[in-house]
């Protein structure tokens, strides 16, 4: 059985694959950078529906690798993980989009939810919990806490296709540089930040490490699990229930 190059002997794979396309050198650096698939799989597998395999998705991370892989070039000063990691993120959203991945009775799901919310709060005149929602629907709170987090994913989607259906579609590799920032923009970003910092301060101390852990540290929630000493299902469920408390502030910017 074939074993994966280490650093050092990965070069003379990449010099193979790159002058002759050698296949056994290119079934060796797909072998190698098949944790990266992993990685973004877990990551992004976290909001979608039960429904949606994750050998679905990894086979669309596999298409970006090999993609990747295809139209690297060595000369440009970029790592190729880095690389491979816009092309298997983009092809598994793509996918994503191309594919009707959230079922109708879960959208509708998660519009009845949304509205519903909305009622209590003009009716309370405050922010309601899950706990309300999902006693006023009849639902268990597990349900409002999924349906919210689905829905949020769904929004992130949309606001990417949104995006990339202004850039021109081309073959070769490119970056927006999406450091420079109009004065109103960058005041707008910063009030924006500081206010949900504000809305994170007001989560469980468990809900700020696993979002802290997910987001920052870019740990997957297996990961997690291990650093709390829980299971990947509970570090999933407190995620979710997370996500739902900061949709007060977060719904605007992921036009809900």
């Amino acid at each position: 059985m074939s074993r994966q190059p280490d650093r050092n002997e990965e070069q003379p794979y990449w010099d193979r694959w790159i002058h002759n396309r050698d296949t056994e050198a290119g079934d060796m650096l797909v072998k190698k950078y098949m944790p990266l698939v992993s990685y973004h799989v877990q990551r992004i597998s976290v909001g979608l529906p039960k429904n949606v395999s994750r050998e679905d998705i990894k086979s669309l991370g596999l298409m970006g690798l090999l993609d990747a892989l295809q139209k690297f070039d060595p000369s440009r000063d970029l790592k190729f993980d880095t690389y491979a990691s816009f092309r298997v993120r983009g092809a598994i959203l793509d996918g994503l989009r191309k594919e009707d991945w959230l079922p109708r009775s879960t959208r509708d799901k998660a519009k009845k939810i949304e509205a519903r919310t909305l009622e209590l709060e003009q009716s309370l005149l405050r922010h309601v919990t899950p706990e309300e929602v999902a006693a006023s629907l009849e639902m268990t709170t597990d349900e409002v806490y999924q349906a919210a987090n689905e829905h949020f994913f769904a929004n992130v989607l949309s606001m990417d296709e949104q995006l990339s259906a202004d850039e021109s579609e081309s073959s070769s590799f490119s970056l927006k540089d999406e450091r420079v920032f109009s004065p109103e923009e960058a005041t707008v970003k910063q009030e924006n930040m500081e206010e949900l910092e504000k809305m994170i301060l007001k989560l469980s101390e468990k809900e700020q490490l696993v979002l802290s852990l997910f987001y920052k540290e870019e740990l997957t929630l297996t990961e997690i699990g291990h650093v709390m000493n829980l299971s990947t299902s509970r570090i999933s469920q407190i995620h979710s229930k997370a996500i739902f408390k900061l949709r007060n502030f977060l719904k605007p910017e992921a036009g809900g």
